[in-house]
C-alpha cells in the first residue's frame, strides 16, 4: 500500500499513536491546529530548521527510510548543539511522493521519533502534504539554553583556540563507501554520513565550564564552518594541517584509492563542532572534557589578521573555499 493510498488523515492518526507521547512541557501536541508548549523558566528558547530533500541532501537509494528519519532530526539538533542549546520539541513536515510505501513512511517516522527520544525531544506537530517531486523531510527544532551559556559564532576574540571534536572526513567516506557498494564492514565510517551524532553533551560541559567562546557545527564542512566563524567574529584564522584528526575511514578509504584525504577532511559534512576556546581557559576545558570522551583537538587558532589560511608542511596556504548551497554541489 501506498501513502497515498492510505489518505492523510490515516497517516496522521498513525503517527499519534506510535509517535513517543510527549511530557508535561507540551501542554498541546499533534493533532490540534498547532501545538502548545511550556518553555522551562529561566532559559531561552533556541530554533532552526533544515529540510533533507531526496537527491540533494540525502539518496533514497542509498540510505533506508529509518535512517533518513533519523538524519533528519540529528543535523537540526547539531544546531542546537552549536549554540548549547538542549533539545525540547521538534515538528515534523514531510512532503511525500504518492507513491512511497506505507512502510518506508512508517520507518521513516519511526526513525526520527527514535533520534528525538534518543535526545530527551519530543515531536509535537507538524504538516503533511503530497508531491509530484522528491521526498521532503523539513523539521524544526526547538531547545532551551540559560543566557549565560548561549554559544554563538560572533563572539570569538583574536588569539583563540580553534578546537574539534571528533574527527574530519567520516561522512565524506561513507558516503563515497556507499555510492561505490562497498560499505559492508565498516558501519562506524557509513554511520558517519547516514546517522550523524549531534554533539549536544560536549557543547553543554564546554559551555557549562565557561570553556567555549564561540562555536558553530560543520555542517557544510570544516574549511567553510572555520571561515563562517571567522567572518561573523571579525577575524582570521590559521589551521595547521598536521594537527587535524583525520578520520579513520577516510585515511583508510584514501590509502587504498593513493589520494591525499586533506581536500575530502576540509569538505566533509561531519556535524561536529569547531569551537573557539580561550587561550587561558585550561583548567576549563580538563572539567569540560572530563564530561564526555570524545576527542577534542586543538586544529588552529584565530588571528587579527583577516587572511584565513592553512599551514602544511611549512608552507601556508588560503584555506579552501568550502561547501556553500547553489554554488556548489556535494
Amino acid at each position: 500500500m501506498t501513502v497515498g493510498e492510505r489518505g492523510e488523515h490515516a497517516l496522521i492518526e498513525w503517527l499519534r499513536r506510535h509517535l513517543p507521547a510527549p511530557g508535561p512541557d507540551v501542554v498541546v501536541g499533534i493533532g490540534d491546529d498547532a501545538a502548545v508548549l511550556r518553555p522551562p523558566r529561566g532559559t531561552l528558547l533556541v530554533q532552526t530548521t533544515d529540510a533533507l530533500v531526496d537527491g540533494v541532501h540525502v539518496d533514497a537509494r542509498l540510505l533506508s527510510p529509518d535512517a533518513i528519519g533519523r538524519r533528519a532530526v540529528a543535523v537540526n539538533l547539531s544546531d542546537l548543539a552549536a549554540m548549547g542549546a538542549t533539545p525540547d520539541w521538534l515538528l515534523l513536515s514531510l512532503v511525500l511522493p504518492a507513491g512511497l510505501d506505507v512502510q518506508a513512511f512508517e520507518a521513516l517516522v519511526t526513525g526520527a521519533g527514535a533520534e528525538a527520544r534518543r535526545w530527551g525531544a519530543a515531536v509535537v506537530g507538524g504538516n503533511l502534504t503530497q508531491t509530484s517531486g522528491p521526498l521532503v523531510v523539513d523539521v524544526t527544532a526547538t531547545g532551551s539554553v540559560r543566557p549565560r551559556r548561549l554559544l554563538r559564532r560572533d563572539t570569538a576574540r583574536a588569539g583563540d583556540e580553534l578546537w574539534l571534536t571528533g574527527a574530519a572526513g567520516g561522512a565524506a567516506a561513507g558516503l563515497a563507501m556507499l555510492r561505490a557498494g562497498v560499505s559492508d564492514g565498516d558501519a562506524a565510517t557509513v554511520a558517519a554520513y547516514a546517522t550523524p551524532t549531534p554533539r549536544l553533551r560536549e557543547a553543554r560541559a564546554l559551555a557549562r565550564e565557561g570553556a567555549a567562546r564561540a562555536a558553530i557545527d560543520v555542517s557544510d564542512g570544516l574549511a567553510d564552518a572555520v571561515r563562517q566563524l571567522a567572518s561573523a567574529s571579525g577575524l582570521g584564522a590559521r589551521l595547521d594541517a598536521a594537527a587535524l584528526p583525520i578520520a579513520p575511514g577516510l585515511a583508510r578509504l584514501c590509502a587504498a584509492r593513493g589520494d591525499d584525504p586533506l581536500p575530502m577532511a576540509l569538505a566533509s559534512d561531519d556535524y561536529e563542532l569547531l569551537v573557539a576556546v580561550p587561550p587561558k581557559a585550561g583548567k576549563r576545558l580538563r572539567a569540560a572534557r572530563a564530561s564526555f570522551a570524545t576527542p577534542f583537538t586543538r586544529i588552529g587558532v584565530l588571528t587579527a589578521a583577516a587572511e584565513i589560511a592553512m599551514t602544511r608542511d611549512g608552507v601556508t596556504v588560503p584555506l579552501p573555499e568550502g561547501f556553500e548551497h547553489f554554488v556548489g554541489t556535494r
